[in-house]
């Protein structure tokens, strides 16, 4: 797939995707502090669950330092059943922590900065940049990975490799929004198992790598 092939299929799922379900983190508030926080919640954990958790957390902690007045067990609570809950509430302390000491309690926008917080990796960074601060950056998550391997965009083995790719080869304008609309696309259509390719907009002009079946 080049890249006058990439404009027409990502326009036309951008035109279909209101017809999908958005469970995804980019319904929610787009604070800083709220999508850095939500990035690091969603590490192993389905955004579903994520979202529920996200909603039922800020209710009772909005800022950094509530995060270091509430105890660490009570953290931990509020943010089950997300995967690895336990550790990820000693994360939250230790990032409330760094803001407050480091940055006056606000989330930094450079991208060095932000990969040196407690628990935050490359797509953490990146979301927080391109759908925070709206600065030109590409999350590349599970769905984002293989979907553009499966349209022979790119030919990557790790998310790292495929944010490096597309860096190099997919137009700036696409970076930011391409995470939410492949998130959504590939938690309805372009599934990781039996992808529904019968009911896929794009599926004349996808080449299926690495699918051994659908439906």
């Amino acid at each position: 797939m080049n890249n006058q092939e990439i404009e027409t299929v990502l326009t036309i799922l951008q035109n279909e995707k209101k017809k999908w379900q958005d469970e995804t983190l980019n319904t929610l508030e787009k604070t800083p502090f709220r999508v850095l926080i939500g990035g690091i919640l969603s590490h192993r954990t389905k955004d579903t669950i994520t979202k529920k958790v996200m909603e039922r957390m800020f209710r009772v902690v909005q800022k950094p330092e509530d995060f270091l007045a509430i105890p660490e067990e009570r953290l931990a609570e509020l943010i089950y059943p997300v995967g690895f809950y336990r550790r990820k509430a000693q994360i939250l302390r230790q990032l409330a922590q760094v803001l407050l000491s480091e940055y006056q309690g606000k989330v930094p926008n450079q991208l060095e900065a932000l990969l040196n917080l407690p628990g935050v990796g490359r797509k953490t960074a990146n979301l927080v940049l391109a759908l925070a601060f709206q600065k030109p950056a590409i999350c590349v998550d599970v769905h984002v990975h293989r979907i553009v391997n499966r349209w022979g965009y790119v030919y990557t083995k790790t998310p790292e490799e495929t944010e490096r790719a597309l860096r190099e080869k997919l137009p700036v304008v696409h970076w930011i929004p391409l995470n939410h609309l492949l998130v959504v696309f590939g938690q309805n259509v372009c599934l990781p198992r039996r992808p529904r390719c019968s009911v896929c907009p794009v599926e004349k002009m996808c080449p299926k790598i690495g699918v051994p079946f659908s439906k």
